[in-house]
């Protein structure tokens, strides 16, 4: 690691809150992620018009590009929402084609949210499991040597732990959610308020969720001060 980047970036705590403080994008990256959701929600159950729920989600989404790249700011953020309503209209175009009814293809809108979990959630604990944590991989990035960290004992230990943080959200969304919507699929539960209630769980189980996970993880990372800077200790 050069000294100018040691100097800018002493800990191991300092690049994660960033890289966290980055991820999230701040109020309005949360709000660009969860709007379109919130308003296919509430336009479907009102007006029961799968494709007037889409449009509305599309539109708005696009509005808020279309004011990042005015404003000459970064669109990650709108462009994230957008590849979910992609990828949602995407599922629910295929629950057409297999003859599902409007409720059927307002459920499989969540469908791509709850693979995504389970991919992320599942490449978290395996990353855990074989001791190359994701968040060392985060720390990496901004140090200059992608895998520095791991020669560092302390450091692989904090960031396994960090990492088992990280992947709590996506376990949360997964007990909570696919149950629901497992059974909504299944007919054991009304589908019209299995969508409602996926609708509120997604924007509520979202940045609400990850502003704590992110609380969680600065409270763990405010109790010590672990350098990035390579340590005397063997390779782990």
């Amino acid at each position: 690691m050069t000294e100018s980047t040691s100097a800018s970036i002493e800990t191991v705590e300092h690049v994660v809150r960033k890289q966290m403080a980055t991820a999230l994008g701040g109020k309005r990256g949360m709000l660009e992620t969860a709007l379109p959701t919130l308003l296919f929600t509430i336009f479907f159950l009102t007006t029961h018009e799968l494709r007037l729920a889409v449009i509305v989600s599309v539109v708005a989404a696009v509005s808020l590009l279309a004011l990042r790249l005015i404003q000459r700011s970064t669109p990650q953020f709108v462009l994230n929402a957008l590849f979910g309503i992609a990828l949602g209209w995407l599922f629910v175009h295929l629950s057409q084609r297999s003859g599902g009814d409007e409720n059927d293809q307002a459920l499989a809108y969540f469908l791509p949210g709850l693979l995504y979990n389970t991919g992320w959630t599942t490449l978290l604990a395996i990353s855990c499991l074989v001791r190359w944590p994701v968040v060392g991989f985060m720390v990496g990035s901004v140090a200059g040597d992608p895998l520095e960290w791991h020669r560092d004992r302390q450091v692989v230990k904090l960031c396994t732990l960090l990492t088992w943080v990280l992947a709590l959200p996506g376990l949360l969304r997964l007990s909570i959610q696919g149950p629901l919507w497992l059974a909504a699929k299944g007919g054991s539960l009304d589908e019209e308020r299995a969508i409602a209630a996926l609708g509120v769980l997604k924007v509520a189980m979202g940045w609400p969720l990850q502003i704590a996970t992110l609380a969680v993880m600065v409270w763990l990372l405010s109790r010590d001060r672990t350098p990035v800077q390579e340590q005397a200790s063997e390779p782990a």
